[in-house]
């Protein structure tokens, strides 16, 4: 059983409580959606780590509705693409604490006046650099965390989820609306999959075994779960993981599949989901171990991690969930208090 003092197991159980705040948080800040312009020249979401995976989401609803958007490294687009930003353009900076550097610099270096687009934040609280020097800031209201992220990541989509909305052209109130239907029904799905967390921390370390190589796929915006899996294992493991979209695992990094191979196919969208399954079938006749994470199971090789039918958001934020239960439960095999940090820090404030 997970210790008093524990962070992360801690973190990982508020998730629901998480959901549903920020399910009644979206629904307070119906006016910050209906100032957002629904009808910019380009629409480019923009993060680092964690809140830079969650922007997988919005981008795939956008897209849904016919809506261009890209989401691009805060990194990349300060050093690199700074110059593709004009005052018609909306930036959307997502920064979960607020103040990672390049997130702020980027903010600060789109000064009012001139070639600046009008910025958004969506950020846990909105006492930070980032909400401070943006048009319109919404708070994701996911509370303290400490240990990596799990419960402002869910936070974030609930936000994430309503503006792609607006931007989609519904009212503010309706995608609020929308947002908060899909982070109850998230809330409801993380309490279920919660309930007894050790026995299901053991099931998917046994599942893992001794195997080096671990791989999170998925698509559209599951592919944020993916991406989000994968870092989850990275910093709070300290395991090498990798993220792939699905389909592209085929092209090249499938010969990594064999008995020493664990890959975690997260299935949301139906559109793909046989695609998926094939694909999972070809990966386990090579003797890797196959997770599906998912509401139905695949071929004989696989375990399988039950999720219900959920909207793109509902489906990220809760397939995130074996990861970080893996996660904590390979902490502790190697001696490492779960959630804390060695080399680097929560919050990245220097490039």
């Amino acid at each position: 059983m997970a210790a008093p003092d524990d962070p992360f197991i801690q973190e990982i159980l508020g998730q629901p409580a998480a959901l549903r705040r920020a399910a009644e948080a979206v629904l307070g800040q119906r006016d910050v959606l209906g100032r957002i312009p629904v009808r910019p020249r380009r629409i480019v979401f923009t993060g680092m780590g964690s809140s830079l995976h969650a922007c997988a989401v919005p981008v795939t609803l956008l897209a849904a509705a016919g809506v261009p958007a890209e989401a691009v490294d805060a990194s990349e687009l300060l050093h690199f693409r700074r110059e593709t930003l004009g005052p018609d353009d909306l930036l959307v900076a997502v920064s979960q604490s607020g103040r990672s550097a390049e997130v702020v610099k980027l903010v600060e270096d789109t000064r009012p006046g001139g070639d600046r687009p009008t910025v958004v934040s969506v950020t846990n609280g909105l006492e930070n650099p980032v909400a401070e020097r943006s048009e319109e800031a919404l708070d994701t209201a996911a509370g303290p965390e400490i240990a990596p992220s799990t419960m402002s990541f869910a936070g974030s989509l609930v936000m994430l989820d309503a503006l792609a909305r607006r931007l989609s052209g519904a009212t503010a109130d309706a995608a609020a609306s929308a947002a908060e239907e899909h982070a109850r029904a998230a809330a409801s799905e993380a309490e279920r999959l919660l309930a007894d967390p050790a026995p299901e921390a053991d099931r998917l370390r046994t599942w893992l075994g001794e195997r080096s190589r671990l791989v999170f796929l998925g698509r559209g915006a599951a592919l944020a779960a993916a991406e989000m899996s994968a870092l989850t294992i990275q910093e709070a493991a300290r395991r090498p993981a990798q993220a792939f979209v699905t389909a592209g695992f085929r092209h090249g990094p499938l010969e990594m599949s064999g008995p020493d191979l664990a890959a975690v196919f997260l299935l949301g969208d139906r559109r793909t989901r046989t695609l998926d399954l094939r694909l999972a079938d070809d990966v386990s006749a090579t003797g890797a171990v196959v997770l599906l994470v998912g509401s139905e199971g695949g071929g004989a090789g696989a375990s399988l991690v039950e999720v219900g039918d959920l909207p793109d958001p509902s489906f990220a934020a809760v397939a995130t969930i074996p990861a970080q239960l893996l996660a904590w439960r390979l902490a502790r095999d190697a001696g490492i208090e779960p959630g804390t940090f060695s080399v680097a820090t929560k919050t990245t404030t220097t490039e």
